[in-house]
């Protein structure tokens, strides 16, 4: 799991820098900066983290590798982040894809242009990536077949975190609209910070087959995370 700041001495070597309210009366996140290092948090649990993106990059990049042979490729991606998992889509996406990413809180929009610019290294900037300020559930639901790609890190799993709302993401009927939403052979690929057994056998009942991906937490000690890659048949069902 990403781990727990709380409250007090945890944070006291670290400088508050703006909140963002949650749409919907999910509180609100926090930007925080220590050094050169920058958190992003949700009820004291860290979210996100700029010197933590290894597991992160490997969502898109797992899932990018796979479609290498689709001319124009289209890919949602659930959560702007720090904008690792968009700039690893990128990396491994040809010039003719397009990635859309949906972010549910402004602030988070706002961030990646000011005070975290150079963290997302101009990938904002790139004629291939469109940025939403929408629930991500809102674009998967914009028609059947649309995408080759639905790539979720919104929560610390699949469970609602930064809103409660989310839960409809990783339920049946979740599952069920994002196979829909699918084009046949598409990805719905799933961060966690931790394993789910439960989810993992939910995603197969849906009639995904499963990859799951354990990524080595950059901390010492720390659970391995996990990328699942779920993959609609490739014939129509």
């Amino acid at each position: 799991m990403r781990r727990s700041l709380a409250h007090g001495a945890a944070l006291a070597s670290w400088t508050e820098l703006d909140t963002g309210p949650i749409p919907g009366g999910g509180g609100c996140l926090r930007l925080v900066r220590r050094d050169d290092e920058y958190l992003i948090l949700v009820d004291g649990m860290e979210l996100m983290g700029s010197h933590r993106s290894g597991s992160e990059q490997a969502l898109a990049t797992i899932a990018c590798a796979a479609l290498r042979e689709r001319p124009a490729p289209r890919i949602l991606i659930g959560g702007l982040g720090m904008g690792f998992t968009p700039r690893a889509a990128l990396a491994g996406l040809g010039p003719e894809a397009r990635v859309v990413v949906a972010e549910l809180v402004p602030a988070v929009v706002a961030w990646a242009r000011g005070p975290l610019a150079h963290v997302f290294g101009g990938c904002l900037d790139d004629p291939r990536v469109e940025i939403r300020e929408s629930d991500v559930n809102r674009q998967i639901q914009s028609g059947p077949g649309a995408w080759d790609a639905i790539l979720l890190d919104v929560d610390n799993g699949p469970r609602g975190l930064v809103s409660r709302a989310n839960n409809r993401l990783y339920d049946a009927w979740g599952l069920k609209r994002a196979r829909w939403a699918l084009r046949p052979g598409g990805l719905l690929g799933v961060w966690s910070g931790c394993p789910d057994r439960k989810f993992k056998g939910r995603l197969q009942r849906t009639g995904f087959s499963v990859a799951e991906h354990r990524i080595r937490a950059e901390r010492p000690g720390r659970t391995p995370h996990v990328v699942w890659i779920a993959m609609r048949p490739p014939a129509a069902a």
